[in-house]
């Protein structure tokens, strides 16, 4: 492609036949003279995650926790008070809280009844257990009853037994993460658990609390970079300021999250597990872990605030028309109502990152129109193990409507889905994208014989973004399929300045000679999953259909050249975990020579 080319003018929507549409709708993508840096990013080749010396250390300090020496490491004294009580940002699921008011903690689909509860049981889920165990059914007690007196005197008995049954160490309930996490709820709604005038139940939970501290001042430093030290260095640096004597555990807890941070959050603000809801959660646990500072009148470390301020403008960048997040790379769509609290707390408020050339995430917006393409190699196994293999899907969205989506995904949902739904949201073809031979982009480890991790796949995406006054333009490649079928995937995407209209191209051409031998002709297909309410119809021609909004009866015209079209059945599962019956249009198709090409379009009708 040349870049001195002229840009080619953007035709306007009109009414015309089925034949004319399709010539015009799959007419060449204007070329565009001034463009970013080509962008090119690597997953690091035989990624697997943790290393062997890695495991082997995790195993021999759970080990040296249960130790007589590690027991008397945990003794000391007790604070007779905390200092403050920080506010806790995130509110709580009033329905969960109202459930336990009236004796019920239910969590991840499972209900244990208070009444005869045993934190120790080895037959708790472990989603219920962790949350359980990080003492979260606080905030959602407390978003329930604003009455102390009543929320402490549910709350009080459960952390009696809780402390009766996880006194000593014991692996899950003492891990660094959820340790971590259990400080924080703790210290956010200290009135609900240290209301008490039975000294000796005070006693008991603040000698806890210290020695949960005096845990951490070890643990949280030995596990690797990921947002499970996040969750225990921010409770450490919590406990550093809340506990009298604390200055030199915050100061400690601090210089490891200025080692973590940089690490974990990429120059343009993305997560580096490229889940949006990891983004999401580190942004909640920063200003909690700031909200500690203010708590004792102190100010609190920049870096919570300029962390904070770089997170916020990149999620904002995903969000699409309808102000949802998609569900990338494990996690689950994101509310507005989360978003819009999280730009308040930000110096950067309302600002949006539109190209992550480090995250891989891009965003093209015109008038009403808004798309986001994953144009990334998937998280690296170590940070992430529910990463998608997603490379090259786009989602979009014409003002509150999202037309062409993902299927979804599971983490930050309230209620597990079932475990063969849950693996197949991560699947390519779950996505809108290019598959082919059925094969997933990225392979996806078994669960059962593995850690779920994804494998051996895309190691690396090239990127490249280019705008003018007819309008914007992405094209990006992906290696997915180089080692295995000895072809390269390319999609290129280019919005109209005016929103209506969305051209593509997906192609697969042969990978530089050496990548494989060999190569056969293989089946492929194009998918493009609709939006919740999106009602599509198929042209006479079956190269196309008429896609009807849910709102305001709008319409887009969908076209393509080189396949047929077929719609079929999908789904969508939103941010509360509701699955919602869709459609899908598959375009299908087979190589030859190692080579095909898809043109394709969405253009608006009508006003």
């Amino acid at each position: 492609m040349s870049r001195n080319a002229q840009p080619q003018t953007t035709p306007q929507p009109r009414s015309q036949s089925d034949s004319e549409a399709a010539t015009e709708a799959t007419a060449p993508m204007p070329l565009f003279d001034d463009a970013e840096p080509e962008g090119r990013l690597v997953r690091i080749s035989g990624d697997r995650g943790l290393s062997l010396a890695e495991r082997l250390a995790a195993r021999l300090s759970a080990s040296l926790y249960k130790t007589p020496v590690h027991r008397m490491r945990l003794r000391g004294r007790y604070p007779l008070k905390l200092l403050g009580v920080p506010e806790d940002p995130v509110p709580g699921d009033i329905q969960v809280g109202e459930r336990l008011m009236a004796g019920r903690l239910v969590h991840a689909g499972q209900t244990v009844m208070t009444r005869d509860i045993d934190f120790a049981a080895p037959g708790h889920a472990a989603g219920w257990r962790d949350w359980a165990n990080g003492w979260q059914w606080l905030r959602d007690l407390a978003a329930v009853a604003p009455d102390r007196k009543a929320a402490a005197a549910v709350a009080e008995p459960l952390v009696a037994r809780w402390l009766a049954a996880h006194e000593n160490y014991e692996p899950q309930a003492w891990r660094a993460d959820v340790t971590g996490r259990r400080l924080m709820m703790a210290f956010g709604h200290a009135p609900l658990i240290l209301s008490s005038s039975d000294q000796v139940y005070r006693s008991a939970v603040l000698s806890a609390i210290a020695t949960w501290a005096r845990h951490l001042d070890r643990a949280a430093f030995r596990l690797p970079d990921g947002m499970a030290r996040a969750h225990a260095l921010a409770g450490l640096f919590a406990a550093g300021l809340l506990i009298p004597g604390g200055d030199a555990r915050a100061s400690a807890a601090l210089q490891g999250l200025e080692r973590l941070l940089p690490a974990l959050v990429l120059p343009d603000g993305g997560i580096a597990t490229r889940a949006p809801v990891d983004g999401l959660e580190l942004a909640e646990l920063l200003a909690f872990a700031a909200s500690a500072s203010v708590a004792i009148d102190a100010r609190p470390p920049l870096l919570f605030a300029e962390t904070l301020a770089r997170l916020v403008p990149s999620l904002r960048g995903l969000a699409l028309g309808d102000g949802l997040i998609g569900a990338w790379h494990g996690g689950a769509a994101i509310a507005r109502d989360s978003l819009a609290r999280l730009s308040q707390r930000a110096a950067t408020g309302a600002a949006l990152v539109r190209g992550g050339r480090w995250s891989g995430y891009h965003r093209l917006s015109a008038g009403r129109t808004m798309v986001v393409v994953d144009a990334g190699p998937p998280p690296l196994a170590r940070v992430a193990a529910g990463g998608h293999a997603s490379t090259l899907a786009f989602e979009f969205s014409d003002g509150p409507d999202r037309l062409v989506t993902n299927c979804g995904g599971t983490r930050g949902l309230a209620t597990p889905l079932a475990p063969p739904l849950a693996v197949g949201l991560r699947t390519t073809a779950a996505h809108s994208t290019l598959i082919i031979a059925d094969t997933n982009s990225t392979r996806i480890r078994d669960a059962a014989n593995g850690d779920g991790a994804l494998g051996l796949g895309v190691e690396e995406v090239i990127a490249q973004v280019r705008e003018s006054e007819q309008g914007q333009w992405l094209e990006a490649s992906h290696d997915g399929y180089a080692k295995r079928f000895g072809v390269l995937v390319r999609r290129r995407l280019f919005l109209a300045a005016d929103g209506q209209d969305l051209r593509g191209e997906d192609s697969i051409e042969p990978a530089a000679k050496g990548a494989l031998a060999r190569r056969s002709d293989r089946d492929f297909a194009l998918r493009f999953h609709l939006g919740p309410g999106v009602a599509a119809t198929p042209t006479a021609d079956g190269a196309g259909a008429l896609l009807k909004l849910p709102q305001g009866g709008k319409a887009w015209a969908f076209k393509i050249r080189g396949a047929q079209v077929a719609i079929e059945p999908s789904l969508w599962v939103d941010p509360a975990g509701t699955l919602h019956k869709t459609q899908q249009l598959v375009a299908s198709g087979r190589t030859a020579k190692a080579s095909a090409s898809l043109a394709w379009s969405f253009k608006r009708t009508g006003k």
